[in-house]
């Protein structure tokens, strides 16, 4: 076999892995419950209906839900790229002892499993009286996208010449202004590409959002969703009609700033 063939093969498998899910998602939504436990199976709904998206609307205030992962995701992806900027700066600006550990440690921070920090995140935010608030999701997922967020910007901001943040302190800038004014917006990529890492892993985050809300007011969308399943039975369709809407917004983003997120991945491993 060809290697181009080879890779054409391997790509259609991602693609179609990738895909497929989704599109199973949204063809069962547009299903009923009759029709799907139809045998044999129908892939394709003989009659599309929109009702379980209307019932996923009324039965569930899922606008409720959308709002609070808005909310959550959009002030931890503020918090976070505001630290991560500052961390990465001083890790490629500033004359630190260990800075290679310090970037090892981080990494290490990125890979440890979510389930082994939650006891402790609970105690915290219980003993703070922060339960059931927005803070109570906004602090931690800002910290656990800070390690890949500081990665992500500190492979950018290394690449910025140090000459350009001398040029604006000269002319009257302090270190920090220098930072906002010079390195952030010639790092546009790198910071955008962080911001959508942050955003998206606080969108879809499910354990924490469970542990800290049992609210139905102040649940997520990702919560929220666990809602619609009843004690003896699992409405698919209707399940499937609120993964949709959940996923929209996500696709939306991307699409948006596909290419500033596809610059940033790749410009920042180039050198030179």
């Amino acid at each position: 076999m060809r290697p181009k063939t080879a890779i054409t093969l391997a790509g259609a498998v991602i693609v179609f892995n990738g895909f497929f899910p989704a599109v199973w998602i949204l063809l069962t939504s547009l299903k009923t419950e009759t029709e799907l436990i139809r045998s044999p199976i129908t892939y394709l709904p003989d009659h599309a209906t929109l009702d379980n998206y209307v019932v996923a609307f009324t039965t569930q205030p899922l606008l409720r839900f959308m709002w609070n992962s808005f909310v959550v995701a959009a002030l931890s992806t503020a918090l976070c790229v505001l630290v991560s900027a500052l961390a990465a700066y001083a890790l490629t600006r500033l004359r630190m002892p260990g800075r290679s550990v310090i970037m090892a440690i981080l990494l290490a921070i990125a890979m440890f499993p979510l389930i082994s920090l939650m006891v402790p995140l609970f105690k915290l935010m219980r003993e703070a009286g922060l339960l059931n608030t927005y803070p109570a999701l906004v602090l931690p997922y800002a910290v656990l996208s800070l390690p890949v967020c500081t990665l992500v910007m500190a492979s950018f901001f290394q690449d910025i010449p140090p000459d350009l943040e001398a040029a604006a302190m000269v002319d009257g800038c302090s270190r920090v202004g220098a930072l906002f004014r010079v390195v952030i917006p010639l790092s546009a990529p790198g910071v955008f590409t962080a911001a959508i890492l942050a955003f998206v892993n606080a969108w879809d985050e499910f354990l924490l959002a469970l542990t800290m809300m049992n609210r139905v007011s102040m649940r997520t969308l990702s919560v929220g969703i666990t809602l619609y399943q009843g004690e003896f039975a699992f409405p698919w369709p209707l399940i499937s009609a609120a993964l949709v809407i959940a996923i929209v917004p996500i696709c939306i983003l991307i699409a948006v700033f596909q290419e500033r997120v596809v610059g940033g991945l790749t410009s920042g491993g180039v050198k030179g």
